[in-house]
């Protein structure tokens, strides 16, 4: 029997989450709206919100689930990589809650926890495959052996997919967050209607940070010539540019696939809740015949019940860290 209670804190969302025996009961993900006025994250304030939030939904996780916090066996959390700031609250709490209840503490990479995130619910992914992960600050290809033997075996060398979506999004004067806007966008636009370069990287690492140029100065010139081409035009750019990226990142899955000879195909991170992404991956799964999996939405974003999972499966191995851990900004498998 085992009731792990598990804290999220890499970015802008307070996560909370129970797994029990396995099984997450409760998922409480409270999210900073104050960023929206600033156009992005501000690491400083995500902190002071985060203080705010995390023993509120604390009490609304535990309250879900049914569970006291006496019953609680271990706490998992985010450990990084993540902002320092963010970082330090989940930890911090962490190890108070783990001081105070005398309960074994479970440091979580939050990268792998994304991966993991496909052991919450059925259909679960067979070892060995391949995932890829997509979200604002990373774009890898993960070669999953096991649930803590995990190789990348390509990543961006710049900037990541879901940092070209918001970059465009306040390219085209879309609040934050915009990445989700393109996407909603993309669905009344031709994907066809505007091409960009697709970057010429080898191995089966990617490249965003020309890409994300090429858009300014496409969306530059083309105001030059129409200064109303952006209201005129948002859907069609929307949707090119999704298929651009999306197109990018699925030829080097396709590559992966091939090279390591493997059918199985996850995705994972944010950027996986992108409907262009989850259609086109269905779309290689019947032309490729891969076995794919995708995580529910509450599971792509950042969120608690990915680190529960992934807690679980190392409070299984007896994998536990004393008081004197520390959250890492930077952090590898």
């Amino acid at each position: 029997m085992s009731v792990i209670i598990a804290i999220e804190s890499s970015c802008d969302e307070t996560s909370v989450a129970i797994c029990n025996n396995g099984k997450i009961t409760a998922n409480v993900i409270a999210n900073q709206t104050i960023h929206e006025n600033y156009g992005g994250v501000i690491p400083e304030l995500a902190s002071r919100v985060h203080q705010q939030n995390i023993v509120p939904a604390i009490q609304q996780a535990l309250t879900i689930a049914k569970v006291n916090k006496k019953d609680v066996n271990a706490v998992a959390f985010t450990q990084g990589p993540g902002l320092l700031g963010a970082l330090l609250v989940g930890v911090s709490f962490a190890k108070s809650f783990a001081l105070a209840l005398d309960l074994p503490l479970i440091a979580v990479n939050h990268m792998q926890a994304h991966i993991l995130a496909h052991f919450i619910d059925d259909p679960k992914p067979n070892f060995p495959f391949l995932c890829l992960t997509v979200s604002g600050g990373h774009t890898q290809i993960v070669l999953v052996k096991d649930y803590f033997d995990m190789e990348i075996v390509g990543e961006t060398l710049d900037d990541a997919a879901g940092e070209a979506f918001d970059k465009t999004a306040k390219l085209l004067n879309l609040p934050y967050p915009g990445g989700p806007l393109i996407d909603k966008h993309a669905q009344n636009g031709n994907p066809l209607a505007f091409k960009f370069p697709v970057p010429q990287i080898q191995d089966l690492n990617y490249s965003f940070s020309g890409f994300k140029t090429a858009i300014l100065y496409f969306i530059r010139d083309k105001q030059k010539e129409n200064p109303l081409f952006i209201e005129e035009n948002l859907a069609d750019i929307c949707a090119s540019v999704q298929y651009s990226i999306i197109n990018i990142l699925l030829n080097k899955l396709k590559k992966a696939a091939k090279q390591f000879n493997c059918k199985e195909i996850a995705i994972a991170g944010g950027v996986s809740a992108n409907s262009g992404l989850r259609n086109a991956l269905m779309e290689a799964k019947e032309s490729m015949g891969w076995n794919v999996y995708i995580p529910a939405f509450q599971y792509c974003t950042d969120n608690a019940g990915m680190i529960a999972i992934a807690g679980y499966h190392k409070f299984l191995a007896k994998d536990f860290v004393g008081q004197d851990i520390s959250p890492m900004a930077r952090m590898n498998f």
